[in-house]
């Protein structure tokens, strides 16, 4: 079965489409922590337990797991997420040729999908998009503020960059896996690249700490009703610097889970 067709399942599964962003920025986890031999890892798993039965998906950026034992605590993580049955996108942004890209692609023999950078064209993304059960997230329009700095440039033929992002992501969907990474904080970006590309599913950041537009994410972001919208800090830090220390981060966070799901479906 191919990764857009697990995730239907499981959004239908669950009635979400709240993907939970797990960043344990180590700076930010409670202090009772430290205790444990691999913090973020102890973190995530609570996170998770909290979090799975409101969750489509769960999406780990790699950057805050980018030395020995982050790594380890990403792969228990991606394991734990699967014995509960929610799919992992890894948030890798990852592109390269040759060698280097069949490297790349290796991480999704432990993860559902990745999202790649599509700015070295298509070969770059070859060994990705080669993998018809797993699914590829290509940066299209970004949800931070310097986005627009090459994304919004216009081409000689009038389209701007992303536009022909997404339309080059549109050819190179001929194994049915291709999605686009579209920010929440740029709503007209969402609305007209969703009828440029009908049928490709996004993966929506920007939902959250962000303020990116719920409504907008969730009436944009999904094709056939599958997508992912994605809030990170807003869930997993929602009881963390509180009166109480962060000793139960766990339950805020899937209390804000909870919500954001609710929030969400409100306009599905």
């Amino acid at each position: 079965m191919q990764f857009f067709e697990r995730l239907d399942e499981r959004i239908r599964e669950r009635d979400s489409v709240l993907c939970v962003g797990l960043d344990p920025d180590p700076d930010r986890l409670p202090d009772h922590m430290a205790e444990y031999d691999l913090p973020r890892w102890a973190f995530n798993r609570r996170i998770i337990d909290a979090t799975h039965e409101h969750a489509a998906a769960y999406k780990p950026n790699a950057a805050f797991y980018e030395d020995p034992d982050g790594w380890r605590a990403l792969v228990e993580t991606m394991a734990y997420a699967h014995g509960k049955d929610v799919p992992v996108v890894l948030d890798a942004k990852r592109a390269d040729i040759g060698n280097t890209a069949r490297q790349y692609a290796k991480l999704l023999d432990r993860a559902d999908a990745i999202t790649v950078n599509p700015y070295m064209g298509r070969d770059s993304l070859e060994p990705f998009l080669s993998k018809p059960e797993t699914g590829v997230f290509v940066l299209c329009r970004t949800s931070n503020p310097g986005g627009a700095d090459l994304q919004d440039l216009e081409l000689a033929s009038g389209e701007a960059v992303y536009e022909r992002v997404a339309a080059l992501a549109d050819l190179w969907n001929t194994n049915g896996n291709v999605g686009l990474v579209v920010g929440a904080t740029a709503p007209e970006e969402l609305e007209s690249l969703r009828e440029q590309v009908p049928d490709l599913p996004f993966l929506v950041p920007g939902v959250g700490s962000q303020g990116g537009d719920a409504e907008a994410a969730v009436e944009f972001g999904l094709a056939g009703g599958v997508g992912l919208i994605n809030s990170s800090r807003g869930i997993i830090f929602a009881g963390v610097g509180g009166p109480e220390g962060g000793e139960n981060f766990a339950s805020a966070a899937g209390e804000a889970a909870k919500r954001l799901k609710r929030r969400l479906n409100r306009y599905r």
